[in-house]
């Protein structure tokens, strides 16, 4: 039965595989990667039938043989088997400690590897700095020597070694060049700029101060060296830093007296600013002011800086004589045209003569110097002639006052009836002042308005006579009658007759013919044109004055009362009021005509006359004393009383007309 239970396995199952016949298929695979159980049932193959049904009795017994010597093993060593139960324990705890504290080290790991990644560029730059530190000890006397160029360039600027400076700033250029991107060099090129910027100061500071010429050349050669400005812009620079100088030497000038200071700003002007053309033509000599505009490039603004600065500067000197000019001069006029017209002249030689330009200034200052020294002899009258009585009148008192710059010459002398009146002759001096201040630079410009003003003032003198006649006719005897008759016929017949004939001098009418293009007869005819119309200042008071001329001469025999009267007349006379010139006092009554010599003559040259001495007086006791033999026209003789002027203060001043000539047309001309 067995061979046929082996024989139908056989033919039904003879491609089964046996181990999916003998267990579940998920435990299949297991066994047939199993080699003991493959083994054992390979060997189950090989039973007979009969060792093959008693195979599970043996396995049953084999199974409880097995569990006896377990039972028994288990009971011989219990104690290792509690112990091995123990350490799994044990172990098992630590394999969970190690697998925590692995995971935490797993959770480290990428910070600490980037500490290590960040030690290992620390490490790598501490050895770089470390290979460059011994590197720059081994080139210690070589970096020393670098680092030292910013110290050793300030000491060189700060000490004025300006060659060495620049030959090291061109060195550092270099470097800076070649080594751009080391900071060291480039900390060390910023230190040297510094230093050059501190030179450049020094160098412009030096322009701002006193300097001479071979200094000055230095100066902007240095200048050129350092390539800061361009040769337009080192031209500004230069003129700009001289023109600072100047102003600062202008504004050290006093300026409390206006002559004083005109004539130093003058000579400050003609000096300095000569030596600055000087020392500007010598440094930039491809530029020739002499030359014309029109033979320079035109893309070239050298030229036109240069006459842009000297249009500033004389600019600045024509502002500067417009308000000394409107200042009193002390009756210096004259001297103060000198010294412009020589200013002028030194500065044609440069190309700028702008002595055309001082006419108009010096008219109108002329014009209006002698205007205002009327006004003033005109307000003195009126003053006097509110005190003036006729009762009080002394007695040829007035006489002893007269004391003039008066000639014979040419007819011009001062009417001596003027003499016994103070007011007439005050007035006569002030005027005559004005006369003599302008007569040494006087314009035919303002013969109009010198001619005009002294009319005005005439007639405001004729207002005030005829005012007086009025307040004092009603109280009037006849002695004092006849003597205000002998006042109002010196005004008409002398007085207004001899200022008309000092006009005359000083403009006389053949020059301002000769001027204008017209004949002397037409100059007459025009109006307030160097002289006076007479008749018609006259005509207010024409019935004050007497038809007959009274002898005013005193005779000869003057007693001795009246003697004693004349000389304490005169020494009361020299102790009266300064004259306003700053320079001589003047007595006042004195008629300072500018008549005679000092009219007529004009010097061509400013003439130096030392101030009168007190010697004059002997002089006048000695004509006093004669004046007891002889009349008082005959004794009082014109004592000569020069008028002061002083002489310019520019050395060599060649010979100046002071006579200005305006021409008709659009330009003036001093000659």
């Amino acid at each position: 039965m067995a061979a046929f239970v082996d024989g139908e396995n056989e033919s039904s199952y003879p491609h089964d595989d046996l181990f999916a016949v003998l267990g579940p298929p998920e435990k299949v695979d297991v066994w047939r990667e199993d080699a003991d159980i493959a083994a054992y049932l390979q060997e189950l193959s090989s039973y007979q039938v009969p060792r093959l049904s008693q195979e599970p009795e043996r396995l049953a017994e084999e199974k409880a043989l097995v569990l006896e010597q377990t039972r028994e093993l288990a009971f011989e060593n219990y104690k290792t088997f509690i112990q091995t139960a123990q350490c799994s324990r044990d172990i098992f705890k630590e394999f969970g400690m190690v697998e925590s504290k692995l995971d935490s080290m797993q959770e480290k790991l990428p910070e600490f590897a980037k500490k290590c990644q960040l030690f290992s560029q620390e490490s790598q730059l501490i050895t770089a700095r470390w290979r460059q530190m011994s590197q720059m000890l081994s080139k210690h006397p070589q970096l020393l020597e670098v680092l030292e160029l910013a110290q050793l360039m300030e000491t060189c600027v700060r000490n004025g070694y300006y060659d060495e400076a620049l030959e090291l700033a061109a060195y550092v250029r270099r470097l800076e060049k070649k080594h751009a991107s080391t900071p060291l060099i480039t900390s060390i090129a910023g230190e040297v700029r510094e230093s050059q910027q501190l030179m450049l100061n020094q160098l412009l500071h030096q322009l701002r101060s006193t300097i001479q010429l071979p200094a000055c050349l230095k100066v902007i050669g240095y200048l050129r060296r350092m390539d800061c400005f361009s040769e337009s812009e080192l031209r500004v620079k230069f003129l700009q830093a001289r023109g600072a100088w100047f102003q600062g030497v202008l504004s050290n000038i006093p300026n409390k007296d206006a002559y004083t200071h005109l004539s130093r700003v003058v000579e400050a002007c003609r000096v300095h600013l000569f030596d600055i053309v000087t020392q500007y033509r010598a440094i930039f000599s491809d530029d020739d002011p002499l030359l014309g505009l029109s033979t320079r490039d035109s893309q070239d603004p050298g030229p036109s800086v240069f006459y842009s600065w000297i249009t500033s500067r004389v600019s600045q000197f024509m502002r500067i004589l417009e308000t000394d000019l409107a200042r009193d001069l002390g009756g210096r006029m004259d001297s103060v045209l000198s010294q412009c017209m020589y200013f002028g002249l030194s500065f044609s030689r440069v190309g700028a003569d702008f002595r055309p330009l001082l006419a108009h200034r010096f008219q109108v200052a002329i014009g209006r110097r002698s205007a205002h020294m009327v006004q003033e002899a005109t307000v003195r009258f009126e003053k006097m002639m509110e005190s003036f009585t006729l009762v009080t009148l002394p007695s040829l008192g007035p006489a002893a006052m007269l004391m003039s710059t008066i000639t014979t010459e040419e007819g011009i002398e001062p009417p001596l009836s003027l003499l016994e009146f103070e007011p007439l002759s005050q007035y006569c001096n002030g005027v005559l002042s004005a006369f003599n201040e302008v007569r040494l630079c006087s314009c035919l410009a303002i013969a109009r308005q010198l001619s005009s003003s002294l009319e005005t003032s005439l007639q405001t003198v004729v207002g005030v006579i005829c005012r007086f006649q009025l307040a004092e006719e009603s109280g009037l005897t006849e002695k004092e009658g006849e003597t205000f008759s002998r006042f109002c016929a010196a005004f008409a017949h002398d007085l207004v007759p001899f200022l008309d004939r000092c006009l005359g001098v000083l403009f006389p009418r053949a020059e301002m013919a000769k001027m204008l293009g017209v004949t002397t007869a037409q100059v007459a005819k025009m109006e307030n044109m160097g002289h006076l119309n007479c008749d018609m200042i006259i005509e207010p008071m024409k019935h004050l004055v007497s038809d007959f001329e009274e002898d005013f001469s005193v005779p000869a025999s003057v007693d001795t009362d009246e003697a004693d009267d004349l000389s304490k007349s005169s020494a009361e006379g020299t102790k009266m009021v300064e004259e306003s010139t700053g320079q001589e006092q003047k007595v006042p009554g004195d008629l300072e005509v500018a008549a005679a010599k000092e009219i007529v003559n004009i010097p061509k040259e400013p003439t130096v006359v030392e101030k009168s001495t007190v010697s004059e007086g002997s002089t006048m006791a000695e004509k006093l004393m004669a004046a007891e033999e002889s009349t008082v026209a005959e004794g009082l003789t014109a004592l000569a009383e020069p008028t002061v002027t002083e002489e310019p203060t520019v050395a060599e001043e060649p010979t100046v007309d002071q006579r200005m000539q305006v021409t008709t047309g659009t330009g003036t001309d001093v000659s």
